[in-house]
């Protein structure tokens, strides 16, 4: 019996082996080409064909070989996540903007170099970097359900902890709701860069102190909700303050938003803080950028976007000879927003362009707490001319 139980452990022991093993293999490309050449011909036919069709708008193919190289690497990004989600019925697709012009137009494509993602009547624009890890991510994002139910005091706990995104949460009797189905095409509308939930448990709304048919929006970093008013609220009604109240005081930059959260700027200014979490420095530095925010909340003047050096490891280097600064200490900044539409996707030279006219680093250390942000109020009007 001894020798059995022996055996059996032991081809456990190879079964978790071997299983290991295979999740960590990483996807790279099988040579198979996925992406279409999406024409005046085949666009119809793709665009039914699929659930969503994501599509890369682009320039025509250079001459020059370095810029040819260029544009291969933007089309195995597109290659590598149409393999890995090759069973969820996305289609990927390039429309030339010159060959297919036609096309671009009747689709709506405007911007080059942009990826745009068609799912039932919407178009959403890809604004993160284009990388595959990432693109993957937003497309599976996309195809959850718009609103995320919260039944129990365990999810209630995980949505608290969201503290970087924009989100709400309203109550509402069921799914046959009227209210909670205005709720839903709301949702469709802004997925997947602001975040729906909803509950239909008494205990669960008790807790985050909601009444029937009230929605609640939470800013990034910030302690308490603000209620929509006048429940319940129509899906215009929805969609209207979600616009007004969609720029937070304080927002992280990130890999899924980045170049929505770098355009979204204050009169071509934004007030820039690098800081490392996982430090000790940087998370005091954080804290206190955090109650900047909250005290300010309402000052529609001041806009802050924190950067974690950490999760960029390829532009620390860049980013420290250039501004001349010591990533591994917080700081912060003032910057005049280039646009980024001319270059596109390429992550490195985005922030060479975005960066350039770093005005003043200051480190922080045992600041007060009204300093940062009387630095940029009473600097704001002179950084904006010196830019102009």
């Amino acid at each position: 019996m001894l020798s059995i139980w022996l055996v059996l452990v032991s081809c456990i022991d190879f079964v978790l082996y071997s299983s290991a093993e295979e999740g960590l293999v990483f996807p790279s490309f099988d040579g198979r080409d996925r992406v279409l050449n999406v024409n005046e011909r085949n666009y119809k036919k793709a665009l039914k064909k699929y659930d969503m069709m994501c599509l890369l708008y682009h320039e025509p193919l250079p001459s020059d070989k370095e810029l040819q190289q260029q544009f291969h690497m933007r089309e195995m990004v597109l290659e590598l996540a149409a393999q890995v989600l090759e069973d969820k019925d996305i289609g990927f697709g390039l429309v030339d903007s010159h060959k297919d012009a036609k096309v671009a137009k009747k689709l709506g494509l405007e911007e080059e170099e942009s990826i745009y993602v068609f799912k039932d009547e919407r178009v959403i624009e890809f604004d993160g970097e284009l990388s595959a890890d990432t693109l993957v991510e937003f497309l599976l994002d996309l195809l959850e359900d718009p609103v995320e139910l919260i039944s129990n005091p365990m999810e209630q706990r995980a949505f608290e902890r969201m503290d970087e995104d924009i989100r709400l949460i309203g109550y509402f009797k069921g799914e046959d709701s009227e209210h909670y189905k205005a709720f839903q095409l709301t949702a469709e509308k802004f997925q997947p860069y602001v975040k729906f939930f909803a509950t239909f448990d008494k205990g669960v709304a008790k807790q985050l102190t909601l009444k029937m048919n009230e929605i609640d929006f939470y800013e990034p970093f910030m302690d308490e909700p603000v209620t929509i008013p006048g429940k319940p609220n129509t899906e215009e009604e929805i969609v209207d303050f979600v616009n007004q109240h969609r720029r937070p005081t304080l927002r992280k930059l990130r890999a899924e938003d980045m170049f929505e959260t770098w355009e979204d700027d204050m009169d071509g200014i934004h007030i820039v803080a690098f800081a490392e979490e996982e430090d000790p420095d940087g998370y005091e530095f954080l804290e206190i950028l955090k109650e900047v925010a909250r005290d300010n909340t309402k000052n529609p003047d001041l806009s802050i976007v924190w950067i974690d050096p950490d999760e960029f490891p390829l532009l620390t280097t860049y980013w420290e000879k250039t501004f001349k600064v010591d990533l591994f200490r917080p700081q912060i900044g003032v910057v005049n927003v280039t646009d980024v539409s001319n270059f596109g996707y390429d992550v490195i030279p985005y922030f060479l362009f975005c960066f350039y006219n770093f005005v003043k680093t200051l480190s922080f250390k045992n600041v007060s707490l009204s300093y940062i942000a009387m630095y940029y109020m009473t600097h704001h009007s002179l950084l904006r001319e010196s830019f102009t």
